[in-house]
């Protein structure tokens, strides 16, 4: 039976449309921002409005972030903070992020989007945890509706300065009351849990050395009433395990328990100490955890097992970081440095590209909640996807097997990259016309946010 005409068809590509099933010279309809149908080269294929001939390319699903901070574009390559360790570099940072307005927050979102795009990524969420004012959640939604990208916009959270034993100046902290308010508000605001849904919200307080027990508690029970996610960074230094020893009796992840966050709604970043029994223990409850490789390795304090973590029940995946620790922002070089640290750690037989490109997709799709519609492209599924492009320079001689090649070449960029159907890098250029002015705007704030912070 002949397939029904759709709007777009991508077409001789070798195309992975979920783990174990690849379709060599193989075609993807699209239809209404939904995959309508796949096919190998020889079935036949819809007539399309619009057809793009991906010329023997690699097409995946959308890569998805799932952890960063964009707001931290803004302070790329800062000189006072390159070489400490984590605590330090939070310590020479929080001054500079404190002077942070909601235009600073539109603008370094909308560029963090687009730079993301340009790396394969096709929905990302971000962990926004200063507030020293009013609006920035909405300031990233507006940022997310103009460029188009699938987002999970966190409302972040510090309540715990300085002054009471946390790290952050007093000036980007707020009360539990206003947090909650402004939890609940965002939440009405803006989260769609329907199918499809371009903007979905979560709670995230920062950490356990930034934040008081009680808005913890709170914000699992608001997550349990409103069926949002919770994200925090958990298990990440050292400092940390002595932190929660001293202040709350406790390993980090013991916390994490105690406070009622060990469920499926729960994701967290790093997770790089834990116990194996902590592991396989939250694994069990649902918890979920994202590696981000770069970030790891630039401010060189470890990174976690995702190999092992995986064989322990965890689902894990992927995340850029902030744009002052890894100074970048592209989820195919996050997927080819989980590759690396996977091979480093546990020998070249443990990891191949397609499990690293498995925690770009599927794994970070359930760390979202969203393994339903995104991170594959089976139809039915959002149509989020990704026309590789290599130099031949560097792809000559790799010819036996796409998906290894895509991985162990490069650099690789987004020739085409469609989220909802809707092509937003084409031929390798972001279709942005706001670009050039949002760019000469990004560099204003970061030019005055730096200078005020180094006096």
């Amino acid at each position: 039976m002949p397939h029904a005409p759709c709007d777009t068809l991508i077409h001789s590509a070798h195309l992975v449309v979920d783990r174990g099933r690849e379709l060599p010279g193989g075609w993807i309809a699209l239809t209404a921002g939904r995959v309508a149908a796949v096919g190998a080269a020889d079935e036949p294929a819809p007539e399309a409005a619009e057809r793009i001939d991906a010329c023997g390319r690699l097409v995946t699903p959308g890569l998805i972030n799932t952890h960063h901070h964009m707001y931290q574009n803004l302070t790329r390559a800062y000189a006072p903070a390159i070489n400490g360790s984590l605590f330090d570099w939070l310590t020479a940072l929080y001054p500079v992020w404190a002077q942070l307005d909601v235009d600073d927050i539109e603008i370094s979102t909308y560029i963090a989007m687009i730079e993301l795009l340009m790396g394969g990524c096709t929905t990302s969420s971000d962990h926004l945890y200063v507030h020293p004012r009013p609006g920035f959640v909405d300031a990233q939604v507006r940022a997310a509706r103009e460029v188009g990208m699938r987002f999970v916009a966190t409302r972040g959270s510090m309540t715990r300065s300085v002054e009471d034993g946390g790290l952050p100046p007093a000036s980007v902290v707020q009360d539990h009351d206003a947090i909650m308010a402004d939890a609940e508000a965002v939440i009405a605001a803006h989260h769609d849990p329907a199918p499809g849904a371009m903007i979905r919200i979560a709670l995230a307080p920062c950490s356990p050395f930034s934040v008081s027990e009680r808005i913890m508690v709170s914000s699992a029970e608001l997550s349990a009433r409103t069926g949002v996610r919770l994200h925090t960074h958990l298990a990440e230094d050292h400092d940390e395990d002595d932190y929660c020893a001293e202040v709350y009796g406790c390993r980090p992840a013991e916390y994490l328990e105690r406070v009622g966050w060990a469920g499926e709604r729960t994701w967290l970043a790093h997770f790089i100490y834990p116990s194996e029994t902590e592991v396989a223990r939250l694994g069990r409850a649902g918890v979920s955890a994202t590696q981000c490789p770069s970030s790891n390795m630039m401010i060189g304090h470890g990174t976690m097992d995702a190999l092992r973590w995986k064989e322990l029940g965890m689902t894990v995946g992927l995340g850029c970081d902030g744009s002052a620790s890894t100074d970048s922002a592209s989820l195919w070089m996050e997927t080819r440095n989980a590759l690396l640290l996977g091979r480093l750690r546990n020998g070249p037989a443990s990891m191949q590209a397609r499990d690293a490109l498995d925690l770009a997709t599927r794994g970070s799709a359930a760390c979202l909640g969203w393994e339903d519609e995104i991170g594959h492209l089976r139809p039915g599924a959002c149509a989020d996807l990704v026309v590789w492009e290599t130099h031949p320079v560097a792809l000559a001689g790799a010819l036996t097997d796409p998906v290894e090649g895509w991985l162990r070449t490069g650099p690789a960029r987004a020739w085409h990259t469609l989220v909802a159907g809707k092509a937003l890098v084409r031929d390798g250029e972001p279709v942005a016309p706001a670009l050039g002015e949002m760019l000469c705007a990004h560099r204003r704030s970061a030019e005055r946010l730096q200078a005020a912070a180094l006096g």
